[in-house]
């Protein structure tokens, strides 16, 4: 129903109405933008419309479900007080760090500020909060210099959240000044340094950190053991992942649904599928995100069928999904074939569950089309998107076209990346090994020429192995550069061993002018051959090797680790950027679909 103007007059507080129905007493009932309207209405009937009780109340309501519209009377309600206070505006600064816009809390503010209102500690944390949804280092900057100026820089309620916008922003090295400036930090200001190191993908010094709040007299929380786990999910380091998992229960942590869900989340990330199965099937309460995480393993495991069989235990257990189950069921097909069924859960997200489908989903419809072998298909598919493609979505096609040797259609996709973005090397070294594979050695000089003219720098492989509680980092090359005497002749000493064995070096992957020696050389020292190495040296017989590369595993490693795991009579876990590996007996549990 419509309401009528609302007519200012001095704000007052009015006593207090006998009347058991008042306008606050609906607000719990509301459900609704107009029906919030309704009690307003109702409010100037009552002669409770200059209250500012009332009208604070029903910017609250507002600014509970921050949406376009609610906000948007929040902030007609907002204008029509003459002297709002610092409460009311923190009100709407909540809102608005909340909303689509949070800056708009920032211009708020400046307003709020110029007509005299001073700001208390419970202004600054939702400003800040604006900013690092916004990443919006400078207005951040300035906010904390008004802090200080305000005395509230070292307040227990802005350095949190100090610390998070730094981190948000990705001044990760200002963040952790700034923490240390402070005299006696509270757990949520450690919270928030750790789990800034774990959003900028720096475990090691997360990890680091939360060892020296062991020492000190605060205790962790389980916000504190999500990023710990999340950060030995980043390493792979298992060893670590089983300390930390030890830490939760002896520390009360292990009957949190979100902790467990990280813990199966750390495991299979680390390689262990049997510890993420024993996590997951010993939780006593589970909820939608649990059972995602757990068919997201079986998915990146490449057990497809687990993990439809986990979705099918979901639906019946009467568990809605969200938008990461069906990630990791679209996943699931990709990597096994499963075409038609893929197309089947993709149709079902929209029109079954109401999910809208997301860059993630159509990314794992280009693969799955891509890995098929269906290129046109994905071409069309891309280029029929409700959205502007990203670069990562043509990257997939880009990478399907050189499993599959399409050279034409690789030249027509990497034009459409570099309408984006023409600067990332990896795009030219994919079309130029295809190339040069084809053998248009023309294609591969001027796709060098470019790439050269255009700066684009390819992203050096680089695999890490936990080997006594201690990472190990190696990258493409190191071993040609000899930095460790003893694992270079290892190495060369198992690739002649494997090449006894059936192995033989793919150096069509390798496009410079050389020598097919030195061709051999460089497929030696990738990454991922180092860090296997280092692990049969330095690991007892029959130890499972586990390996996390950045990167994609190339063809020739791949080959070579099936050998080395029939050689050496080892298993080897590969964890890559796309999906594990796990090499027995010379095979690989991808199905060299992958």
């Amino acid at each position: 129903m419509a309401y009528p103007a609302v007519q200012i007059r001095p704000f007052s507080h009015p006593k207090t109405q006998t009347n058991s129905t008042t306008p606050l007493s609906l607000l719990p009932k509301c459900t609704s933008l107009m029906e919030l309207k309704q009690i307003q209405a109702f409010s100037i009937k009552t002669h409770l419309q200059n209250d500012i009780s009332v009208v604070a109340k029903l910017i609250n309501f507002c600014t509970l479900s921050p949406t376009p519209g609610f906000m948007g009377h929040a902030q007609h309600l907002f204008d029509q007080i003459p002297q709002p206070d610092v409460i009311v505006f923190n009100t709407m600064a909540r809102g608005y760090a909340r909303s689509e816009t949070p800056l708009r809390a920032i211009a708020l503010f400046a307003q709020t500020l110029s007509n005299g209102i001073l700001p208390d500690d419970y202004t600054f944390p939702s400003l800040l909060k604006a900013c690092a949804s916004s990443k919006a280092l400078e207005e951040g900057k300035q906010l904390h210099s008004l802090a200080l100026k305000h005395g509230l820089g070292l307040n227990i309620y802005v350095c949190p959240t100090l610390i998070n916008m730094y981190t948000a922003c990705n001044d990760v090295h200002f963040a952790r000044r700034f923490f240390d400036m402070i005299d006696e930090p509270c757990i949520v200001m450690y919270n928030a340094i750790i789990t800034g190191y774990a959003r900028n993908s720096l475990p090691n010094e997360a990890l680091a950190l939360f060892r020296e709040l062991q020492v000190t007299e605060v205790k962790p929380t389980d916000v504190t053991m999500l990023s710990v786990l999340s950060c030995c999910a980043l390493l792979g380091a298992l060893d670590l992942g089983r300390w930390a998992h030890e830490y939760v229960k002896k520390n009360g942590f292990g009957e949190y649904v979100k902790v467990n869900t990280a813990l199966i989340d750390m495991y299979a990330k680390c390689g262990s599928l049997e510890d993420a199965v024993s996590v997951f099937e010993n939780m006593s309460v589970k909820d939608t995100q649990a059972w995602s995480g757990m068919i997201m393993a079986y998915a990146t495991h490449g057990h497809a069928s687990k993990a439809i069989s986990i979705f099918e235990e979901m639906k019946k257990a009467r568990f809605k999904p969200d938008e990461i189950t069906f990630l990791g069921l679209l996943y699931a097909c990709s990597h096994t074939g499963l075409v038609e069924l893929g197309f089947e859960y993709f149709h079902n997200m929209s029109k079954k569950y109401g999910i809208v489908p997301g860059i993630k989903h159509y990314g794992c419809m280009v693969d799955l089309l891509g890995r098929s072998g269906r290129l046109e298909e994905a071409y069309k598919f891309i280029d029929e998107l409700p959205m502007k493609p990203t670069p990562i979505l043509w990257r997939t096609l880009l990478s399907a076209c050189s499993s599959h040797g399409s050279v034409e259609l690789g030249k027509q996709v990497i034009r459409r990346i570099f309408e984006i973005d023409d600067s990332h090397g990896g795009d030219y070294v994919i079309l130029s090994n295809l190339c040069a594979k084809a053998g248009r050695r023309e294609d591969v000089d001027f796709l060098r020429k470019m790439m050269k003219e255009k700066g684009g720098v390819k992203v050096p492989g680089c695999s890490s192995i936990e080997v006594n509680n201690v990472v190990h980092e190696f990258f493409s090359g190191d071993g040609e550069r000899s930095v460790s005497t003893e694992l270079h002749s290892a190495l060369d000493e198992l690739v002649e061993e494997l090449k006894l064995s059936g192995y033989v070096p793919d150096t069509s992957l390798v496009s410079h002018d050389m020598e097919e020696e030195e061709k051999e050389i460089t497929l030696r020292y990738h990454s991922e051959k180092l860090a296997i190495a280092y692990g049969l040296l330095s690991t007892p017989a029959g130890t499972t090797i586990r390996v996390v590369k950045n990167l994609r595993v190339c063809r020739d490693c791949h080959s070579a680790a099936k050998f080395i795991s029939l050689v050496s009579r080892r298993q080897i876990i590969l964890r890559d950027v796309q999906r594990f590996h796990h090499f027995n007996e010379g095979k690989c549990s991808c199905g060299d679909y992958w």
